[in-house]
């Protein structure tokens, strides 16, 4: 969600950067195009790989295995380390490509909801709670190619947070914890939904504003 303290403007002009709640990146001036091939897309491509890894360990840990659901939670935190890593190797050192502006927002939404699909389906989420998030995260991503020929929406501390949120909500339900700790999920997972539903609603918002502003400049 926005800051409304901070002094910048609401839309900002397209850049390289990618829109919505994925971190806003920046290309150095001058003719240099970055390679296809660099750390940064190696991270997604490893984000990638990872996600069946994870499944095939989860639907064999079925949340009952020890074993296997550490393995499961500990493939979804490397895979989720690269999602924060990439970005800002991206962004640092000039390797932002069309495959990673893809990719990456791709790689992240399938990770974390193959994980809340996979949670659902034994039993320990709720799925409205699935389905909450899920569409949330395909509205915004409809949005995102609604206004991308008008501007780039800057990412928000609130979109950021959500993100935060929800890995460390997944993480915690797949640990094998045993009480009191397993009960920290579920409100984790409150306030990971919360703020998933504040920051859609003022994404919307923001697009909205988006047109708007387009609309008055033609």
């Amino acid at each position: 969600m926005s800051d409304p303290a901070v002094s910048e403007p609401a839309v900002k002009p397209p850049t390289d950067g990618t829109s919505g709640d994925g971190p806003e990146e920046r290309r150095s001036p001058g003719l240099h195009r970055p390679s296809l091939v660099n750390v940064a897309n190696a991270l997604t491509v490893l984000r990638i790989v990872l996600i069946p890894i994870f499944v095939i360990l989860m639907i064999a840990s079925e949340m009952t295995s020890p074993a296997y659901r550490i393995a499961a939670a500990l493939a979804f935190g490397i895979a989720s380390l690269t999602d924060f890593a990439d970005g800002w190797i991206a962004r640092a050192f000039d390797q932002v490509t069309s495959f990673g502006k893809v990719a990456d927002p791709i790689a992240d939404k399938a990770l974390t909801g193959t994980a809340l699909v996979l949670l659902s389906s034994y039993g320990v989420l709720p799925w409205w709670v699935t389905a909450v998030i899920l569409v949330r995260e395909v509205g915004v991503t409809v949005l995102r190619f609604w206004v991308i020929r008008f501007g780039v929406i800057p990412a928000s501390r609130g979109g950021k947070a959500k993100t935060v949120l929800q890995i460390l909500a997944i993480g915690w339900y797949i640990w094998p914890f045993g009480e009191p700790l397993a009960s920290v999920g579920p409100w984790i997972m409150t306030v990971a939904v919360v703020v998933t539903m504040i920051t859609g609603i003022d994404y919307v918002v923001r697009a909205l504003r988006v047109r708007r502003s387009a609309a008055r400049a033609r």
